[in-house]
């Protein structure tokens, strides 16, 4: 795992090309992880994105006596929970990452409590967990906060209940799915998360033998069983690295081939970049970029300015909104980016400013871009993964040298992204 004061040296100008296959989704490595404590035994997990994030959930789990390895020449990896001992994970550990959280269900149902902290990750605005409490509430489980903490308990079995969530939160669908799998009777859950990561953590737990139908839906039904069996389970690609590399082709000139894609999981994202100028080509699972795109914004209907906001599954993604702006920075025309869910993430726009974008910051939810312009190499500082991914990208259509601090934000999101970079042509470099 890199160091947390790593940073990346790009020298821009040159086109990203080749062929890439694509990262297991963080997103749903996570809570796979997570749902493994759910039985006793060994899970095996293929496709786990080796990143900071997983690292980090790795090391909780282990500290509570989670037995894991991976194997060196397949990736799979083993996670045996027979020895699963306590019930507060590591305070420090658990505040780095909000993937923490998801520990909540199988610590209950396993030992009766959870002491966990309150979920890090990144600072990108208000990440409530309000909703999560309240599901794990309706389920049975007792819970209280204090000194930063959340103390959970669990009497006997989770319950079986009807949930109605007021935002369609994915880790609170996460978190719910995984306690009524073992739950007493029949859950249903509405407005509930549909994202690719949340069907797969579903596909997961019916493979350990749990009853959940409506997959891929926002209303889930879900027949309790008294106990769930380790399983193996292959984690999907993720769809935010696809849209991050398809962009940086894009803006690079480059000519880019990417594999074993999920066609259905790209729609949305593929429209929106259109709309920014960018062809792509489907060919069964395959995703291909041509090279050499002269990138116009799309006018909406007599000259219109357009706009390009995100929202919950099946709309655009928030985690693609960073990269949708730099993207647009390259292309002819203006657009309006709407950051509809966080309000710190376009925060970042100052560094991109700095390199010469024609960006104004409406509000924390609005920025008007204005394209194409040539950026210039700068030094800047990554502020979360997401925007330091757009900020790579940004850096490699950029003249000159850039210098991006703060890499191993960067990490926490992206398998190995300076050696991957590399082998499709870029010039950067690790220091």
């Amino acid at each position: 795992m890199q160091q947390s004061g790593d940073c990346f040296v790009v020298e821009g100008g040159r086109p990203v090309s080749g062929t890439l296959q694509p990262a297991g989704n963080k997103n749903e490595a996570l809570p796979v992880l997570a749902a493994s404590l759910l039985a006793p035994g060994t899970s095996r997990l293929s496709n786990v994105p080796d990143i900071r994030d997983v690292a980090t959930q790795l090391r909780i789990v282990s500290e509570m006596g989670v037995v894991t390895s991976r194997d060196p020449d397949t990736g799979e990896l083993q996670i045996d929970t027979s020895s699963l001992e306590g019930t507060a994970p590591s305070v420090e550990l658990g505040r780095a990452i909000r993937g923490s959280f998801l520990l909540a269900p199988g610590l209950l149902h396993r030992t009766g409590s959870a002491v966990l902290p309150r979920p890090g990750g990144d600072r990108i605005g208000r990440r409530r967990i309000d909703t999560h409490l309240h599901a794990l509430r309706l389920l049975g489980a007792e819970v209280e906060s204090r000194e930063r903490q959340v103390h959970l308990h669990l009497d006997g079995r989770f319950r079986g209940t009807d949930i109605f969530f007021d935002e369609a939160s994915v880790m609170a669908t996460e978190n719910a799915v995984m306690a009524a799998t073992v739950a007493e009777g029949h859950t249903r859950i509405a407005n509930a998360a549909s994202e690719p990561h949340v069907q797969g953590l579903c596909r997961f737990l019916n493979a350990m033998g749990a009853q959940i139908r409506g997959i891929g839906t926002n209303m889930l039904e879900i027949d309790g069983v008294s106990e769930l069996s380790p399983a193996s389970h292959r984690i999907g690609p993720d769809h935010i690295e696809i849209g991050s590399f398809v962009a940086i082709a894009a803006m690079t000139g480059g000519a880019l081939e990417i594999t074993d894609v999920v066609p259905d999981d790209l729609r949305m994202m593929l429209m929106v970049f259109a709309r920014l100028g960018v062809e792509t080509h489907i060919e069964g699972t395959t995703l291909r970029v041509p090279a050499k795109q002269e990138l116009v914004i799309q006018d909406d209907m007599d000259g219109a300015i357009p706009k390009v906001d995100d929202a919950p599954w099946p709309g655009f993604p928030t985690d693609l909104s960073s990269i949708a702006l730099v993207l647009a920075t390259q292309a002819a025309g203006t657009v309006l980016i709407h950051e509809k869910m966080f309000e710190n993430r376009l925060f970042f726009v100052d560094r991109l400013i700095t390199m010469g974008a024609r960006v104004v910051l409406c509000d924390p939810h609005r920025a008007v871009v204005t394209g194409p312009i040539r950026l210039q190499g700068e030094t800047i500082t990554s502020p979360d993964i997401r925007a330091g991914m757009a900020l790579v990208a940004a850096a490699l259509c950029a003249d000159g040298r850039s210098v991006i601090m703060n890499a191993h934000q960067i990490d926490r999101g992206y398998e190995r992204i300076d050696e991957r970079l590399r082998d499709l042509g870029a010039h950067i470099h690790r220091t």
